[in-house]
């Protein structure tokens, strides 16, 4: 990045051994932050530990000629998540700026998805979201400063087959991030939600035999992790001391800011409803702004740019 804009700030970037984390790591600490880099080290369904993927992070910022240092703990348990920030305050004393990043996937149709299964995704996501937050609290509240920036998802925004765990998560973020936004405000913190995009192992089976869709993968290939950094570091960064409680998608060269939910039809009726009356008076009036049952790419439905 040209502009350091995380001078003499410290974040603290779960998730951040591969992948977005990575891509945003690195780019905090392009921009002048002091990087704690949260990374268990697990598979893509959670499971296993390994400081590699993390180590390797590292070496990356540091060959580059940023600060980084590394922890392993989970964001999943209460006690484990407060290592991460306490890390920050014992490498760098200080804390300004939490990326929720951390994720697992357990895709699975939602009439054979098991209770191990909800539980874990929602563990990571929203629980790890919640207890990383919350342990930083306290010192940004005290600074009189801070920046949350949580990873959601348009599976939870729009939906998508498959990931009835990922994305409550995903979508309880959401709220999260508002209801933090809306408690700390007072105290200087904001808090905003980006929904990545990014090329991945989940889109890299889609056929590429003709010339057409060779050509439309390639395009998606060019949708790389590190297109996401520097929304994440403007969030996290004084550049955006007036934004909070807002959700953006990045994809690509694209960036998307995303309404909240609000009343679409109103109706009333003075001598109160029943459900006959609904069916009769209050669905027909309300019918045409029914919401149609749409997954993220029936909402994007054009190729990243």
């Amino acid at each position: 990045m040209p502009e350091r804009v995380m001078e003499e700030k410290v974040a603290v970037v779960t998730g951040a051994g591969g992948g977005i984390g990575r891509a945003i790591a690195q780019a905090m600490a392009a921009a002048g932050a002091r990087v704690i880099v949260n990374d268990v080290g697990g598979g893509l369904n959670g499971e296993g530990r390994s400081d590699t993927p993390g180590n390797e992070t590292i070496s990356l910022i540091r060959n580059a000629g940023g600060e980084a240092e590394l922890c392993t703990d989970s964001v999943a348990e209460w006690g484990s998540a407060q290592k991460i920030v306490q890390a920050a305050l014992d490498h760098y004393g200080r804390v300004d700026a939490v990326v929720n990043n951390a994720g697992i996937l357990r895709d699975i149709i939602f009439h054979k998805m098991e209770p191990a299964d909800w539980d874990a995704v929602i563990g990571v996501h929203l629980n790890g979201s919640f207890y990383v937050s919350r342990a930083a609290a306290p010192h940004f509240r005290q600074q009189g400063s801070g920046a949350y920036v949580h990873m959601t998802s348009t599976s939870g925004l729009i939906g998508n087959f498959g990931q009835a765990n990922y994305s409550a998560a995903k979508l309880g973020i959401v709220g999260l991030s508002k209801s933090i936004a809306l408690d700390m405000q007072r105290f200087g913190v904001r808090s905003n939600c980006i929904a990545p995009n990014a090329w991945s192992r989940m889109i890299s089976s889609i056929p590429a035999t003709t010339e057409a869709e060779k050509e439309r993968v390639a395009r998606l290939q060019r949708m790389t992790p590190d297109k996401n950094a520097p929304l994440a570091v403007f969030l996290a960064s004084d550049l955006a001391r007036d934004v909070t409680g807002q959700i953006f998608v990045s994809r690509n060269n694209e960036i998307f800011l995303m309404s909240h939910n609000r009343p679409l039809r109103g109706i009333q009726r003075s001598e109160g409803w029943s459900p006959e009356l609904i069916a009769e008076h209050a669905l027909p009036a309300m019918r045409a702004n029914l919401q149609p049952l749409e997954r993220s790419a029936d909402v994007f439905g054009w190729d990243p740019v």
